[in-house]
């Protein structure tokens, strides 16, 4: 073992240490041996703001369980525990904060913001499981939507709440296929997974709704790299382009839209996560009516238990700079909570027997994991970038005075697609 895996064991399990009672109400902190969790992502480097957006959104969630006394088991509630390790963006240091998270006990492990992450830690969990039951680890994914996790690489270990990239590309294309003006579009992603496979379903989907369309870019360019995105821009408005699709998420999002921006770049842009971390403020008045996301949920579903959430959320999370709520990560956490409490333990096997038919709600919001391939199944909406306050539009997103304005609610029946998991069970 070098000095160097040894430094970043300590590192890891001084940071997990300091956060240890984050979710834990001060009186019950002492008592029985908290349930830990172990959010493993990037906490530094370039996508450190979409890391520490999870952590709230999961440290919220986390927070109201214990608010109601934990998780119950015959033995007595027990809390459940939020350790945070830095992945740094890396796959590596991604497979050793697993390792330092299950030294330190725990047996849940919480990931999503990368599908080659994703993969890496599945893998490694497989074959710990298989080579180790007494310590066997179930993975929740909150993000990672490479179809094939829950499709060739499905494992009984892991577990999906965000829709897969299909999914979503099936849904943003409900809005694509009714674009009656639109003739030209250029696709460009991150090039890993989940890049290649929203821009691959993108062209296999246009191809089959939409053939008068004609695709005038199509390109990859390097994960967490680019700092300035004016080329890819050039190229776009030379390409007479009226459309961008693209999956990009975090500053690579923000990059790219801000460089469009400032290009001239007048067309619509089709998004995973345009609603989300800064675009829309990068955007600005050029993404009226043309910046398009798909999600999970939106804060301007109009349901008022939809609203309320929302608003407890900025109550517990008030500045807008740390206003990025997502309804999968609390039912994630919801899940979890009912699935523990119904296999009346916390071993791996049983909780995860029991997640297979976890069925939750919160605020309005319902979802089922699926046991075929353990893909959770939620309706999806998509909505259209506007002015805070014109109808529709209650809330802005980070206090930039935009926000999003629903177009479609895609029911869970209609989101669902079928699978070619086979899935192997202990």
């Amino acid at each position: 073992m070098t000095q160097s895996f040894i430094w970043r064991r300590k590192a890891l399990k001084i940071g997990a240490s300091a956060l240890a009672t984050l979710a834990l109400p001060p009186v019950l902190a002492q008592s029985a041996a908290p349930v830990r969790l172990a959010l493993i992502e990037s906490m530094s480097g370039p996508f450190a703001n979409t890391g520490e957006a999870v952590f709230r959104n999961l440290l919220w969630a986390v927070e109201r369980v214990n608010a109601r006394g934990g998780v119950k088991l015959p033995g007595g509630a027990r809390m459940l525990q939020l350790d945070r390790y830095d992945s740094k963006g890396q796959n590596e240091e991604a497979l050793s904060a697993l390792r330092a998270a299950m030294d330190d006990g725990a047996r849940i492990v919480l990931q999503g913001n990368s599908s080659a992450t994703a993969a890496a830690l599945l893998d490694a969990i497989d074959k710990n499981n298989e080579r180790d039951p007494a310590r066997r680890v179930l993975f929740l994914n909150y993000a990672a939507v490479d179809p094939a996790l829950t499709n060739e690489r499905c494992s009984f270990w892991h577990f999906r709440f965000d829709a897969h990239a299909d999914m979503r590309v099936t849904a943003l294309m409900d809005v694509v296929r009714n674009d009656a003006a639109l003739q030209r579009v250029y696709l460009i992603g991150q090039d890993y997974s989940f890049g290649q496979s929203v821009l691959r379903e993108s062209r296999r989907q246009l191809a089959a709704l939409r053939p008068d369309v004609k695709i005038v870019g199509d390109e990859l360019h390097p994960m967490g790299r680019v700092k300035d995105f004016s080329p890819y821009a050039s190229k776009l408005m030379a390409s007479g382009a009226q459309a961008v699709i693209t999956g990009n998420w975090g500053n690579d999002l923000t990059l790219l839209v801000k460089a469009a921006r400032e290009a001239g770049f007048n067309g619509t842009f089709y998004t995973f996560y345009g609603n989300a971390l800064g675009a829309p403020a990068a955007i600005g008045e050029a993404g009226i009516g043309r910046v398009i996301a798909v999600a999970d949920w939106l804060p301007n579903v109009q349901t008022p238990q939809s609203a309320a959430f929302y608003k407890d959320f900025r109550t517990r999370f008030p500045k807008p700079a740390d206003d990025y709520v997502h309804m999968r990560m609390q039912l994630l956490i919801e899940a979890l909570a009912q699935s523990i409490e119904r296999a009346r333990s916390v071993d791996a096997v049983a909780v995860a027997r029991a997640m297979e038919h976890a069925d939750v709600s919160l605020a309005g919001q319902r979802g089922r994991m699926r046991a075929a391939d353990h893909q959770f199944q939620q309706q999806l909406v998509v909505g259209v970038m506007d002015r805070q306050g014109t109808p529709g539009v209650q809330f802005d997103v980070e206090g930039s005075g935009y926000g999003f304005r629903v177009l479609r609610t895609i029911a869970a029946e209609r989101a669902e697609m079928p699978t070619t998991c086979k899935m192997q069970r202990p």
